[in-house]
C-alpha cells in the first residue's frame, strides 16, 4: 500500500460538539487504499508549524471518494484546520499505518460474527468506518464514552448496530466509563439475554484500553486495541510513537513497535497498553 501526498478540497466542515470538528475531504486516492483503523496526517497552512498533524479516518465515501475526519481542537494545529470552509485545500498524506485488517489483507469484521466495538471519547471517531463495513455481514454492538451529554456521532452509530452509551457525569446513558455500560446492560453476559463476542475493537485513552484488554482476556475474546499517541513524522522513520510490547521485535532487538507504522492497530496480547 502507497502512501499518497497530495492537496484535498474541503467539501463540508460542521462543529459536531464544542471543540469537536467533522471535515469531508475530497481525496479519491487516499479512500480507495484506505481501511479503517488508518490515519492520515494532515499540514498545517502556517509554514512555522512544521510537523503534520495525524487524525484518524472516521468514514469514507469511496464512490464520490470522500474522507471523513473526526477531531477535537487541542492545540494550535487542530484550531487551523476547524477554520477550513467548503472550497479550501489542505495537504494531506495517507493512508498511514495499520488498520482494522487480517494478515492477507481482509478487513477484519467482514464475513460474519458478533462484533463489540467500543470507542471513548475522540477515540470514538475511528470506529464509525468500522461499524459501517462490519454490519453488512454480522451483528454489531457498539458502546461508546463520552465527558458529557455532547454524544457526537452516536446517532450516526445506531444505523448500524445496537448502541450503549456511558458519560462521566452521567447525563447520558450509564454514568461511569464504557465497562460500567457493559456491565449495567449485561453485553456479554449470555446468561442474563447477553451475547458472545467473537471480536472486540477498541480505540480510546490508554486507562480504558487497559481495562478492555483484561476485559478481553479475562473471556477469551480476541481484542484489538487501536493506541493514541503524540506522532512526529507518521511514518515509523523518527522513533517518536514506540509503545511496549509483549515480545522483542526482531530488527530493534528490543520489546517495543511504533504506533504509527506498525500500529495503530494492534492486537491486544502483542502490546502493554
Amino acid at each position: 500500500m502507497s502512501k499518497l501526498k497530495c492537496d484535498c478540497s474541503v467539501r463540508e466542515s460542521v462543529e459536531l460538539a464544542p471543540g469537536v470538528f467533522s471535515l469531508w475531504l475530497l481525496a479519491p486516492e487516499i479512500v480507495k487504499q484506505a481501511v479503517p483503523g488508518q490515519f492520515v496526517s494532515l499540514y498545517c497552512g502556517e509554514k512555522d508549524r512544521l510537523l503534520p498533524r495525524p487524525i484518524s479516518i472516521c468514514e469514507l465515501d469511496a464512490e464520490q471518494g470522500l474522507l471523513r475526519l473526526v477531531f477535537r481542537v487541542v492545540g494550535a494545529g487542530t484550531q487551523e484546520f476547524s477554520s477550513l470552509s467548503a472550497g479550501d485545500t489542505v495537504e494531506v498524506l495517507g493512508p498511514l499505518g495499520n488498520g482494522y485488517v487480517r494478515e492477507e489483507g481482509e478487513p477484519l469484521l467482514i464475513g460474519g460474527g458478533e462484533s463489540l466495538l467500543i470507542g471513548g471519547g475522540i477515540g470514538v471517531p475511528p470506529m464509525l468506518e468500522l461499524a459501517k463495513q462490519a454490519s453488512g455481514s454480522g451483528h454489531v454492538t457498539v458502546v461508546l464514552g463520552y465527558r458529557d451529554c455532547h454524544t457526537f456521532l452516536k446517532d450516526e452509530f445506531e444505523k448500524y448496530g445496537t448502541v450503549f452509551v456511558a458519560t462521566e457525569d452521567g447525563s447520558v446513558g450509564t454514568k461511569g466509563t464504557v465497562l460500567d455500560a457493559i456491565t449495567r446492560h449485561h453485553i456479554c453476559d449470555e446468561t442474563d439475554g447477553g451475547r458472545s463476542f467473537d471480536t472486540i475493537c477498541a480505540c480510546g485513552p490508554a486507562p480504558m484500553l487497559r481495562g478492555v484488554k483484561a476485559f478481553g482476556l479475562e473471556r477469551g475474546i480476541v481484542t484489538y486495541l487501536s493506541l493514541e499517541e503524540r506522532m512526529a513524522c507518521g511514518i515509523g522513520a523518527c522513533l517518536g510513537c514506540v509503545c511496549q510490547t509483549t515480545s522483542i521485535d526482531p530488527h530493534s532487538k528490543v520489546k517495543n513497535a511504533r504506533v504509527c507504522k506498525d500500529g495503530p492497530v494492534f492486537l491486544s496480547t502483542d502490546v502493554e497498553v
